[in-house]
């Protein structure tokens, strides 16, 4: 078969010149290779080296890799265009991948053409590593020392532990996997919100048979994500989603499904880098079948989003070879976590607020986490309502994930992030608040009782590290069983535009301390780096198509009914639509329409009015929305 004749990874140990040039000569099909830098943005680079080049001048790529100019990479601040030199050097600690563009057959080897794709590191000026991977590589470096450091000082949680001391520890491991949600559809399909919402609502799609080029999409791509060493768990439909039809043609023409690939958890750099890889796959395999796929938290409006639920974990390999968790306590019928893995969840609700900027950092993040649609609303945890019975509480920020029958597959399940989220800056500030909890637990040496009851204070409560004002843990739905209002008492209200977002690096100086206090992680020019690509990337998004969108949306909303075929409902629904048509996108010489008010609010660099006039601006286009549907359906 032709995919047995395909090269598909190069393994870490296998990165010595003459290995990697025996593979490369081997697969004549790989034709490029790529040396992939990761910005502050988690954009990443694809420039194309002849393969031939790549084995001629492999110690000189090794050592000073290819330059780039930093004014084409997102680095504000950093690479500016006076100060612009960029290079991009390889990583020999994790695995390559080829990626395959399999509408290039060449007639020389009759297989699709290959580029060998190399996760990389940024230098700045030849000195300062920079851009997403570093940051995370440098986390997991702090976290792994610390947490050593830690466990020598206070050897008081090995009576938690199965492992007799800190001296039997050989490494401390990062462990981490994320599940991949995305919508495939055939190109040009507009989606019918009535027919998703109804399907949604009756869960008429969720883990059914796939079936059409659907299908063998989503076959082809799980065997071949196998083929890279991914190990794939298992792909199904998630819940949006609607059935597809069949054409005149015989053939599937209109798709609007939902998909979910999960696959195993590697080390977080390595998981960082996997999810990149698999996207591409899975984006690539689905074109060439004629099928769109989109990673977009909210691809449309009123209809469930992609989630990517990332999974975190963290365990020791002892001196014997043996693995153990590090959350899961030694009485695993008794206790939910032992100290560390009570401090480290107790680390990331408290800190979560610095945390959020790097995971909702778009407008279409921020759509996806409302109420109503399996998203996280609010910073809120469940562990079970006793120990014995796992929670699977699907309403919460962060829950925890344990087997009785398995202890090592205790970890945490983050459930705010989504597809188009930075992975590498998920999991490093992530694992940044964990630390800070299991400094603040181990220190005032908390048992696992004590913990549990700090986690699960009331609102108004003392505690020694969770914050007065707040309640934390909720084993209730928290969409149900709580007002808007009481939600938003316990578990704090959520921001409603990226920058509100953002604002939390100055609103919470005490909790951004987690990230700026290692030394070699984040520092202040790195934050001001990424505080300000993500400004400039909300405000042109927001000025540039979000704002022309809704115009557009404004101007579809037109009158249906003549006036002499029409009821009192119809009219009263026209006129509440015409004062909102007039007064989102209408201009008079006196008084600006909605609409331009946002625009020059960005263009004076206004956006703390940019961002209330936004809120205002989704709240009228979905009332709009709402009264034109109204409106629509009493038309005969």
């Amino acid at each position: 078969m032709m995919i047995d004749r395909m090269l598909f990874t190069i393994p870490a140990e296998k990165h010595t010149e003459e290995e990697i040039k025996s593979l490369l000569r081997q697969h004549p099909e790989v034709k490029f290779v790529s040396l992939v830098g990761l910005d502050i943005g988690g954009h990443d680079t694809d420039e194309k080296i002849p393969v031939e080049l790549f084995i001629k001048d492999m110690k000189k790529y090794f050592l000073q890799g290819v330059q780039t100019d930093g004014s084409s990479v997102v680095l504000p601040r950093i690479a500016e265009l006076n100060n612009a030199k960029v290079d991009i050097i390889p990583d020999l600690s994790v695995n390559w991948y080829v990626d395959y563009n399999f509408g290039h057959i060449t007639e020389d080897t009759k297989l699709p053409v290959g580029t060998l794709r190399i996760p990389s590191f940024l230098i700045h000026n030849d000195k300062t590593e920079v851009g997403s991977r570093v940051i995370l590589r440098n986390a997991v470096s702090a976290f792994k020392k610390e947490l050593r450091e830690l466990l020598a000082e206070n050897p008081y949680v090995f009576q938690y532990l199965d492992i007799p001391s800190v001296e039997d520890i050989e490494e401390i491991i990062l462990t981490a996997a994320t599940e991949l949600e995305f919508w495939v559809k055939t190109p040009d399909d507009r989606a019918d919100r009535e027919q998703l919402s109804t399907s949604q609502i009756l869960k008429e799609q969720y883990w059914k048979r796939t079936i059409g080029p659907v299908r063998t999409a989503l076959e082809k791509s799980l065997l071949i994500l196998d083929r890279y060493g991914f190990k794939v768990e298992m792909g199904h439909k998630e819940v949006g989603g609607i059935k597809a039809k069949m054409g005149n043609s015989g053939e599937y023409d209109h798709v609007m499904e939902q998909l979910e690939i999960d696959w195993e958890y590697s080390t977080a750099l390595q998981a960082a880098d996997n999810q990149n890889q698999v996207k591409y796959v899975v984006k690539d395999i689905f074109r060439f079948h004629g099928l769109d796929v989109t990673f977009m938290a909210k691809p449309m409006e009123g209809v469930v989003g992609s989630g990517e639920h990332t999974h975190m974990g963290v365990s020791a390999r002892l001196k014997n070879g043996r693995i153990v968790n590090l959350f899961s306590p030694k009485a695993i019928e008794e206790e939910f976590l032992n100290p560390i893995g009570f401090g480290a969840l107790m680390g990331i609700l408290k800190n979560y607020e610095v945390m959020n900027p790097f995971i909702a950092s778009s407008n279409d993040a921020l759509n996806r986490l409302k109420p109503g649609f399996e998203a996280p609303v609010c910073i809120v945890t469940s562990i079970g309502h006793s120990a014995e019975i796992p929670s699977r509480n699907r309403t919460v920020l962060v829950g925890l994930v344990r087997d009785m029958k398995d202890s090592l597959s205790t970890r945490f399940e983050l459930r705010s992030p989504n597809p188009k989220s930075n992975t590498y800056l998920v999991l490093a500030s992530s694992y940044l608040a964990m630390l800070d909890g299991i400094t603040a637990a181990l220190k005032a040496k908390k048992n696992p009782k004590d913990l549990e009851a700090s986690l699960s204070k009331k609102c108004g409560e003392e505690d020694f590290y969770m914050d007065k004002d707040r309640a934390y843990r909720s084993e209730k739905d928290v969409f149900d069983e709580y007002t808007v209002e009481e939600r938003e008492r316990f578990f704090g209200k959520a921001p409603a535009t990226v920058w509100e977002n953002l604002r939390a690096f100055h609103k919470y100086p005490e909790k951004l301390k987690i990230l700026l206090n290692r030394t070699g992680v984040i520092d202040t020019l790195t934050l001001e780096s990424y505080e300000q690509a993500t400004i400039a990337s909300w405000a042109t998004e927001l000025h540039n198509r979000i704002i022309p969108n809704t115009m557009e949306l404004v101007r579809e909303c037109k009158k249906l009914h003549s006036d002499s075929d029409c009821t009192d409902f119809d009219m009263h629904n026209w006129k509440l639509i015409q004062e909102l048509r007039l007064y989102l996108g209408k201009d008079e010489i006196m008084e600006k329409s909605l609409l331009t008010r946002v625009k020059m609010a960005l263009d004076e660099g206004n956006y703390e009015e940019a961002s209330a006039l936004q809120i205002e601006m989704q709240q009228k286009v979905n009332q709009l929305i709402d009264t034109y549907f109204e409106y629509k359906k009493n038309i005969l």
